[in-house]
């Protein structure tokens, strides 16, 4: 979890504050309803990995949402590099939040004049150092993913109640993340993480039918990193015995990076540990990033 500086700067609403007078109406809609979306990017030796990517994204969510950030996609990027700059951030995390901003009590989103917009840059350590080396163990949640007919899960909302609540069922086993299903029991995605499962060789991960972000770091590694190591990875439908007899499991996510998964429950996938295939596209990935992470 973030541990926020008393020096941190935080862009709100087109000024840089700091973080201990930063502070949102408790009329403003993205408290009282979960009404806007965010982003979460990384910043690697001083770069952003692929910023324009994920403000782009954070843009079509506010589109199907008809939320109006007051800001184009360009204003948005030169505001994050400005934070980034203002905390001298070489690495760490960047939140960046659109809310519908300040309204009425009621839910009509079209009486809230102004959108609240603001961006953190912090530090950020969602596992710890010994589960990329050891794997991850993680559950299978019992809660299922909501429906995309109900809520399209690209768009990115602040309301994220459902992958917490999976999220609750991890913690309370031991366990720091949970795979969630859709309701046919198909495998969807993580609470905060797309998974990808190796066998024999051959590597899928989960269609975006199967309700699942598009995320930005999973079509990275599917985009570049396969091709250049020399695999080919299917989008399909992946069942939870596929998952459980895989050979490597793991995780990607702007915040996990790349993640092997070790045990799911109480069983072993493979041999328990962090498979080869799996290490091989950590490692590349880490080199990219640290070498010269794409802003595109």
């Amino acid at each position: 979890m973030p541990q926020v500086a008393a020096k941190t700067k935080i862009w709100m609403n087109g000024s840089l504050v700091d973080s201990e007078t930063a502070s949102i109406s408790v009329f403003d809609h993205g408290v009282l309803y979960g009404d806007g979306c965010f982003e979460g990017i990384r910043i690697y030796n001083g770069r952003i990995f692929k910023l324009h990517s994920h403000v782009v994204r954070m843009f079509n969510s506010a589109v199907a949402m008809r939320l109006q950030p007051g800001y184009t996609v360009k204003e948005i990027e030169d505001a994050v590099r400005e934070t980034v700059a203002a905390n001298d951030r070489q690495d760490g995390y960047i939140r960046l939040v659109f809310t519908r901003g300040v309204g009425t009590l009621g839910l009509n989103p079209f009486l809230c004049p102004t959108a609240t917009v603001f961006i953190i840059a912090e530090k950020i350590q969602l596992f710890p150092d010994v589960m990329y080396e050891e794997g991850l163990s993680i559950v299978v949640a019992q809660r299922p993913r909501v429906p995309i007919k109900c809520l399209d899960p690209n768009v990115k909302s602040l309301n994220y109640l459902n992958n917490i609540l999976a999220k609750i069922e991890a913690i309370d086993a031991g366990c720091l993340e949970a795979l969630m299903l859709n309701l046919e029991g198909e495998v969807a995605e993580c609470t905060g993480d797309n998974i990808f499962i190796v066998k024999d060789g051959h590597i899928s991960t989960p269609r975006k039918e199967a309700g699942i972000l598009h995320g930005i770091t999973r079509q990275y590694v599917i985009d570049e990193l396969a091709s250049f190591l020399g695999y080919t990875i299917e989008e399909r439908r992946i069942t939870l015995d596929e998952v459980k007899e895989a050979d490597e499991v793991f995780l990607t996510g702007t915040a996990a990076e790349v993640i092997g998964v070790g045990h799911i429950e109480d069983e072993p996938v493979g041999l328990g540990s962090v498979g080869p295939i799996t290490k091989t596209f950590e490692a590349e990935f880490r080199r990219r990033v640290m070498n010269d992470a794409p802003e595109d």
